[in-house]
Formats: structure tokens, sequence, C-alpha cells
């Protein structure tokens, strides 16, 4: 062989071996490049993943404090009106005792009589009124609200400016708490 012929086969053997290195080399970097993204991705999927986790735990946290305030209120109204069916069965006593009141005072005679019933009824009013019972105001003179009042009937008016009026309450009207148990019975003028 001359040596012409050695130095190409040296060059040869020598040009593979630079191209392996090489292509060692881009392939090194794209195995880097595709770790970094493959971390990237792995940190960005936590990231996402850890976003949802945290939004998930708001979520049911304010979920859970709503629970927390609807309870509450419903066990509040509960308690003020858990008396409701004993003072509707109580009402119509009320007005037994106020009926008898009228009657009694008519009656001179029956004067200790009137005083022990009077004495009965206030009590009997202070303990209600002590559990919610508050009395619905309605006169005579005022003026109708069907959200507010029962009409048991309407009367001519005696006046022009009673039309639409209250002309007379039946029966007193009553509520608990803020729930109005028992609608003021009035007689209106048309």
């Amino acid at each position: 062989m001359s040596k012409k012929a050695k130095q190409e086969d040296i060059t040869e053997e020598q040009i593979p071996a630079n191209e392996t290195e090489n292509t060692s080399e881009d392939s090194a970097a794209t195995e880097t490049k595709e770790e970094t993204q493959d971390t990237r991705t792995e940190e960005e999927k936590l990231q996402d993943e850890l976003k949802g986790e945290k939004d998930k735990f708001l979520r049911l946290f304010a979920e859970f404090e709503n629970y927390k305030k609807r309870t509450t209120k419903e066990r509040i109204d509960l308690f003020k009106t858990a008396s409701q069916d004993v003072m509707v069965a109580m009402l119509p006593i009320i007005d037994d005792f106020e009926r008898a009141l009228t009657h009694i005072e008519d009656d001179k005679e029956a004067e200790e009589l009137r005083k022990g019933v009077l004495l009965i009824y206030q009590k009997m009013l202070t303990t209600l009124k002590n559990k919610g019972l508050e009395v619905v105001e309605a006169k005579a003179g005022d003026v109708f609200n069907a959200d507010n009042h029962e009409a048991v009937t309407q009367i001519p008016a005696p006046s022009d400016d009673m039309k639409g009026k209250i002309i007379d309450v039946i029966e007193k009207g009553y509520k608990l708490g803020e729930k109005v148990i028992r609608f003021p019975k009035v007689v209106i003028g048309q």
C-alpha cells in the first residue's frame, strides 16, 4: 500500500469515529432536552394537580361553612317556633279570658271575681309574652291590608273616609317571633 492509501484509510477510520461522536453528543443533548421536558411536564402536572386539589378543598370548605350557617339558622328558627302548636292552642283561652273580663266588668257584684280572673289573665299573658308571643296591632280606622289582616265580612261604611278601612276587630291577631300565627279577624267598610 502506498502512503496515500494509508492516509485515506486512516482518514476514513477517523471520519466514522467523529460522526459517531457527534451523533452520540446529539443524542445525549436530545435525551437531556427530553428529560427536561419530561421533568417540566411532570412538574406542570403536579402543579395542575395541586391547583385542582386546592380548588376542591376551598369548595368543600365553603360548602361546609354554608351548611353550618344554614343548620344554625334552622336551629334558631326551630327554637323560636318550637312552641307554636302550644301557643296556637292557648289563643282561644286568651280570647275566652278577654270575653269573661268584658262581661264581668258589667256585673258590679262580682268585683272580687273580676280581680281574680284579671290577675290570672295578666299572668298568663306575661308568661306567653316572655316566650315570644306578641299581639298584632289592628284597630278601627286602620287601612285594611290583606297581607296583615283577615277580613271576616264587609259592611257599608258609616262614612266615606272609612271605605276600605277596618270598622271593627273581631279577634286579635298574634305572632310568635316574626311569624304570624293568627291574623287579626276584622270587619271592613265598603
